[in-house]
């Protein structure tokens, strides 16, 4: 697809403002089905470029902007859908917010980047209900976490006999979202195993020692069925989790480091996973002490292994075999 044309559009939770980059027409539309339609042919009939080269961008904006990314992939329409940070930070210093203007810049960003910019397609009904369920999943373990602890304080500061209710309560909605996200876990299996692919990759997945269910499930979400990345070291990237060098000129040299831009939830989950393999896994433990004794750093230790237990899920997933561990298999 040749990009000749860009359309940006800044999505807010009852409108679109659209911006079109050659000629700098602009528009306003509801954010629902008819606003859809309104701005598709509003942006047909004010370009001069042929549809098929169009393309419209805009920022992702959770909920908001969802709907929008549907109708536009049910309509086999090109558009692309960019992170607002990354958007932010290739235009340099911005004062002030409207969202005329951000439309602008978008359409902006979107025609510098034309040659490069692969449009996006909207994921499976499935992926979309997963993310949803793990988001609420991840909302209830706090809640759950919370009233732990608070529980486990008040008893030992406070008498049972004066507080009976107090700590009642509390244990039975620990009881309640303990339910709740066993619901939720079951639910999304469920879900996993109406679509055949996704049920492939989970079992792919579950095959990779201290991987587990719901680390499976945030790898099938946040690549979207390991479609989203082309690699292994993308995706690290992405979890902040890729080590890059630091150093310029002949006066800094510094170790590489990782980038404090990442996705915290997967990051912190595969760092779990890591010092799940460190105590459970034989062949990652030996790696981890040898290292250790040789004097190299802990926590650079942890992120190999992480980065390793994300290329033992990309390989297995390419490959379409099980994990095999080699280590016990050698003399």
């Amino acid at each position: 697809m040749k990009i000749k044309e860009t359309i940006g559009i800044d999505v807010s939770k009852a409108t679109l403002d659209a911006h079109i980059h050659s000629n700098k027409c602009k528009g306003t539309f509801e954010n629902s089905k008819k606003g859809f339609a309104q701005l598709i042919g509003w942006a047909h009939s004010n370009s001069t470029k042929p549809k098929e080269n169009i393309l419209f961008a805009f920022e992702h904006t959770g909920l908001y902007s969802e709907r929008l990314t549907e109708h536009l992939s049910k309509e086999m329409i090109p558009h692309t859908v960019v992170p607002g940070l990354q958007i932010k930070k290739s235009l340099g210093i911005v004062r002030g917010k409207d969202d005329r203007i951000d439309a602008a810049k978008i359409a902006l960003y979107a025609y510098r980047l034309r040659d490069e910019i692969k449009p996006s397609k909207a994921p499976s009904k499935q992926l979309r209900a997963l993310k949803k369920l793990l988001s609420l999943r991840e909302r209830l373990i706090k809640q759950r976490a919370g009233y732990r602890a608070s529980l486990k304080e008040q008893k030992k500061v406070l008498a049972q006999k004066d507080f009976g209710l107090l700590f009642k309560v509390q244990k039975k909605m620990i009881v309640e979202l303990t339910k709740q996200i066993r619901a939720i876990d079951a639910e999304m299996e469920s879900i996993v195993k109406t679509d055949t692919e996704l049920d492939r990759i989970f079992k792919l997945l579950m095959t990779i020692r201290c991987i587990g269910n719901q680390a499976a499930m945030l790898l099938l979400v946040h690549t979207e069925g390991f479609t989203k990345f082309n690699n292994a070291r993308q995706f690290a990237a992405y979890c902040g989790i890729a080590p890059y060098p630091h150093r310029s000129g002949t006066s800094i040299r510094g170790r590489s480091r990782v980038s404090p831009m990442a996705n915290k939830n997967i990051k912190s989950l595969l760092n779990m996973c890591a010092m799940s393999s460190i105590l459970y896994n034989t062949e990652i433990r030996k790696y981890y002490d040898q290292r250790v004794a040789a004097g190299k750093n802990k926590m650079s230790t942890i992120n190999i292994i992480r980065n390793k237990l994300v290329s033992r899920a990309f390989a297995v997933v390419n490959r379409g075999t099980p994990y095999v561990n080699v280590y016990k298999h050698a003399s």
